[in-house]
């Protein structure tokens, strides 16, 4: 069985506190009160090396607007995924923009659902070969949304800077307006495999998201905005994994992205 990630460093110092207490007040004769059980993280999916698309998520959305016909962009490669988009060949519904990406997470050919107040932590690997750039438009590499409508709720963006290119998040307002909220030079994760961990509350109020990216056992970038309403009232959050962007920027060119290694946990 996965031995799920550590609790948080708050969590484990209640933990032995509570440990500290407990010899004495049993030595004064107090009876000890009924607990409720620590908070863990349960394994709610990890699809399997070699999995299909169509078992690992619940869709993808490989040229939807059908502009380079019989051509695959989103495939099994090696033991995950390989996303494609050919520039300027690939054109969305929207024709300023380019999208190849797959939405949700399936577990025994059943959805996997954010739902309401509840936290999760989403955990997997990135390949972001050089000819996958920062621009100066949105070019998204991840995203949180409320089903499959509106706006997204979180978004890891390539962005060009006045100080060079980013990798950054940006979470919505109430408005459903993507706003930076942290960002890192985008330099160390070009060229190489980086670990991805995005830990979210899905509330409309008091929600956070929690980021972090690590590269050779480095943590390249790390942020957490609190405060936060990411809920819409709808049934559940879908996060999303592929290339998203627009085509609005100069320098683009055909590229692609590699995943693998997913993992969802749910704080029980």
């Amino acid at each position: 069985m996965e031995r799920p990630p550590l609790l948080p460093r708050t969590a484990l110092t209640l933990a032995a506190t509570a440990a500290l207490i407990a010899p004495a007040a049993v030595a004064y004769g107090a009876e000890r009160s009924p607990q409720a059980p620590a908070a863990s993280w349960s394994l709610k999916w990890n699809p399997a090396s070699g999995a299909s698309v169509a078992s690992a998520f619940e869709g993808a959305e490989d040229d939807r607007a059908d502009s380079h016909p019989g051509v695959t962009h989103i495939y099994p490669y090696q033991d995950g995924f390989r996303t494609d988009i050919h520039y300027p060949k690939d054109v969305d519904t929207s024709t300023d923009r380019q999208r190849q990406e797959v939405r949700g997470m399936k577990q025994g050919g059943s959805a996997v659902k954010i739902l309401k107040n509840e936290t999760w932590r989403i955990q997997y690997q990135m390949y972001v070969p050089d000819t996958l750039d920062a621009t100066t438009g949105f070019t998204h590499i991840m995203q949180i949304k409320v089903g499959d409508v509106a706006a997204p709720l979180f978004t890891m963006s390539l962005h060009q800077h006045s100080d060079g290119p980013k990798v950054e998040i940006r979470t919505s307002d109430d408005d459903d307006n993507l706003t930076e909220a942290g960002a890192a030079d985008m330099a160390p994760i070009q060229g190489k495999w980086s670990d991805v961990s995005v830990e979210v509350k899905a509330a409309d109020s008091g929600a956070y998201a929690d980021w972090s990216v690590t590269t050779d056992g480095r943590e390249v970038a790390s942020y957490k905005r609190t405060g936060l309403d990411l809920w819409r009232g709808k049934n559940y959050l879908r996060p999303k994994w592929g290339i998203y962007r627009s085509l609005n920027s100069s320098g683009l060119q055909t590229t692609y992205l590699l995943t693998r290694n997913f993992k969802a946990y749910k704080l029980q």
